[in-house]
């Protein structure tokens, strides 16, 4: 997108205006040109104001074949020159209304009047906005391209998948941004399907995305479209293109037109006759080419800087059955030349898609300025002129797999059982690990949007948020996961109701009964034989709470021969039911489940796929990096309990229902329960409990010296070890190693990549370095 913040400094700004002062003359525009060929703009990659002052010195009859590049930035400032009409350019982030302007410096820039009211009637200069809410507004005051736009219409913004596979969180981010912008502005967001490459698309995804979009809580109405829509138009146009001397069908190999695009070297077939390429793409059409045998191509420029200008491909042979259009096309259009002219086609106003797509606005402007886009809009509306292209930055989650083909491949390989696995980062992943909707679009809406380089969120933001979703609103249960039984001797009584808060801070959710018996079930982790002051569990002699009922005494702790506590004997004191024990204080309070009435389930704990010290990479990574992400998996992403106990009032729990399980974390019903067994999945842990917090707060405190003289002690080992020898005792994981010692083999000999070899060798070069520093 543009990045309106940046701009030069004032003394950069009159030495650049300086530079190009003369832009009439050959010379003055040769140089221009050559500034130009290896920047977008002229400061480099952002718009400034220097770009609008050259503009009004360069004619708008630049020879597009002299000074290609001069051109190519000529049409691309005129079309921003519309986003600002009437203004002189501010850059948002330097506005200052207040700070008075220093001694021998330029005055501040003035403030832009502020926006016109938005349709809905609410004036937006109140809420600080970011930089596309920025864009809109511009675009909508008076004298804006879309000022004076019906309501409900006043802007028109669209998301459109692939339906290669399912949504995951990043698209949650993009779902979000498009329906949200054009609700706020008064506009309208299209559900449009990049159906284009019939080899990898199914209607299952089709149906998959469309109920995703609407569990997130968005509907795009009567606004559902499909590229395949406009195959009819598309390919009128690609004939247009060919009969103007604009494109040709190239039949070199895939791999001769890659590198005739790298070294920017023409196909030998780019100048044929026009009849012959007509022809020739008609029999593409008829199905008499094989796959790879023939392309359409764009005759742009071969010399570009963008390599994206180099005659870029517009169609190719596909022989599989579309999941719409069926057998009726063979040839199929690239999305660089699909999808501006989908948005042409549709009206749509703000095109808005991730930063690794600026490279190709430029093609994206000119095949719409090539076009007769207007011809075969769909609802026009008066004054329309065009689709605008903006990036903003994809939403990277740390510990997150954010690439289809990764996922893909995780499915493969059987990490996990598929698409809507609780573990998968996809909208039907996070849906079956129990976050909710509401929760995923506030982390989307909090983690902002910026045009600048993609940044990596901690996942930690993403579980606050969905705590802070749920907390409020979801009762709480008892669940043992580890169950060991404790019989209370001293207890003599039949059942007894011990009433339970469903909701600790919300009264309105009323409270439960859960029966209180002889035997109860606490977990396994609460039962300790140990003298440590500090623990504050069941231990012999040592006392706790029981969750709404009574202080109970470890009496004894019976094993099996395998030494696994099997059961605990307690007594009980009869007195602390609703009142504190007298003449001491009992630190610990547990949860528990009665034997009697208890309910099986069956409860997974999740954890995230990859290691918490791993990204989830990108689509933009080289292949080796993308094969060896699997061995980033996280082995433990997945516990089971299978033998876990819920208290009774758990019983009536239907599928999709949350819990807060005492102490174990946010839990929903799974689809797979049966009539036997019910199945809770956890949906995040809980931040830590009081009791363990103060348990490891004095472990800590304990510790706290001893782990810092460990790590003096291997500061100075680490000191004494030549690199050659740092992993020569890891025969645990590797077994063959290089001349200098670092490893090439795993420990069942197969080759380590190169990615995980690169990375050895970065922590051997570091050790180098440390070795011979001491010296």
């Amino acid at each position: 997108g543009v990045r309106w913040h940046g701009r030069a400094s004032p003394r950069q700004s009159r030495a650049m205006a300086s530079k190009f002062s003369d832009t009439s003359s050959p010379g003055g525009l040769k140089a221009l040109n050559s500034h130009l060929a290896s920047r977008p703009y002229v400061g480099g990659f952002t718009v400034s104001e220097d770009d609008f002052t050259l503009f009004a010195r360069v004619s708008d009859s630049v020879d597009p074949k002299m000074y290609t590049h001069v051109a190519r930035w000529w049409r691309h400032i005129h079309a921003l020159s519309k986003l600002r009409p009437g203004a002189a350019f501010v850059p948002a982030a330097r506005v200052s209304t207040t700070a008075p302007a220093k001694a021998g410096k330029p005055a501040p820039a003035k403030a832009a009047a502020p926006a016109a009211p938005l349709p809905n009637g609410t004036a937006a200069a109140d809420e600080p906005k970011n930089f596309l809410q920025k864009l809109i507004e511009t675009s909508l005051a008076p004298g804006g391209r879309c000022h004076g736009r019906p309501k409900g219409d006043c802007v028109r913004t669209r998301f459109p998948p692939e339906p290669n596979g399912y949504l995951h969180l990043g698209h949650a981010k993009s779902i979000v941004l498009n329906f949200g912008l054009a609700k706020k502005y008064g506009g309208r967001c299209h559900l449009r399907f990049d159906d284009t490459n019939p080899a990898s698309e199914k209607m299952e995804y089709i149906n998959g995305i469309q109920e995703d979009v609407r569990w997130l809580g968005y509907d795009w109405g009567k606004h559902l479209y499909f590229a395949s829509d406009y195959f009819d138009t598309l390919y009128e146009w690609a004939v247009l293109f060919i009969k103007q001397g604009k494109a040709y069908v190239d039949q070199q190999t895939g791999q001769e037109i890659k590198d005739g695009r790298d070294n920017g070297t023409n196909s030998r077939f780019r100048d044929r006759p026009i009849e012959e390429n007509l022809q020739l793409f008609e029999d593409m059409r008829a199905g008499k080419f094989k796959e790879g045998e023939a392309v359409l191509r764009a005759k742009i420029d071969m010399k570009s800087g963008n390599v994206n200008m180099r005659d870029p491909l517009l169609y190719r042979v596909v022989h599989q059955s579309h999941p719409r259009t069926g057998d009726k096309w063979c040839i199929y259009p690239l999305y660089d030349f699909a999808h501006g002219q989908e948005d042409a086609v549709e009206g749509i106003t703000h095109s808005i898609c991730t930063l690794e797509f600026g490279n190709h606005r430029e093609l994206y402007d000119w095949f719409i300025d090539n076009l007769p886009i207007h011809d075969k809009q769909l609802d026009p509306v008066k004054g329309y002129d065009r689709p605008y292209q903006t990036e903003f930055a994809r939403l990277n989650v740390s510990s997150f797999v954010m690439s289809k083909r990764k996922l893909k491949k995780l499915i493969e390989a059987g990490v996990v059982s598929g698409w809507d696995d609780p573990r998968m980062p996809t909208i039907r992943g996070l849906r079956r690990r129990g976050i909710p909707p509401e929760a995923l679009r506030r982390f989307c809406e909090e983690v902002g949007v910026t045009n600048t380089e993609n940044t990596t969120i901690d996942y930690t933001k993403l579980e606050s948020t969905v705590r802070e979703t749920l907390d409020p609103v979801v009762p709480r249960r008892m669940v043992v996961l580890d169950p060991v039984k404790v019989v209370i001797t001293s207890y003599s009584g039949g059942a007894m109701d011990c009433t339970i808060a469903n909701h600790p801070k919300d009264e309105a959710q009323g409270t439960r009964a859960v029966p209180f018996h002889r035997e109860v079930y606490v977990e396994r982790e609460d039962v300790r034989e140990t003298d440590d002051p500090q623990y504050y569990r069941l231990k012999p002699g040592g006392e706790v709470r029981l969750r709404g009922s009574f202080v109970i005494k470890c009496e004894q702790i019976i094993k099996d021969s395998t030494g696994k506590i099997t059961e605990v004997k307690a007594t009980h004191d009869a007195d602390t039911l609703s009142a504190p024990p007298k003449g001491r204080k009992v630190n610990g309070t547990i949860h528990w489940v009665p034997v009697t009435g208890a309910v099986d389930c069956a409860v997974r704990l999740y954890s995230y796929l990859l290691r918490a010290e791993s990204g989830g990479g990108s689509e933009e990574e080289d292949e080796e990096a993308k094969d060896d992400f699997l061995n980033q998996v996280n082995p433990e992403s997945k516990l089971e309990f299978a033998g876990a106990k819920g208290e009774p009032a758990i019983k009536a729990a239907k599928t999709w229902d949350r819990f807060q399980l005492e102490r174990q974390g946010f839990f929903v019903v799974d689809p797979d329960t049966d009539a036997g067994t019910l199945t809770l999945n956890r949906i995040v842990g809980l931040a830590e409990s009081g009791l363990k917090k103060a348990e490891d707060t004095d472990a800590a405190s304990r510790s706290r010296k001893a782990q810092q003289e460990a790590d003096a002690k291997r500061k100075e080992e680490l000191k004494k070890l030549p690199p050659q020898e740092m992993f020569k005792g890891e025969t645990d994981k590797y077994s063959k190693f290089d001349d200098n010692g670092i490893p090439t083999h795993d420990a069942e000999g197969k080759e380590l990549t190169k990615n995980a070899v690169k990375n050895l060798k970065k922590a051997w070069d570091k050790q180098k370095k440390v070795y011979e520093s001491n010296k």
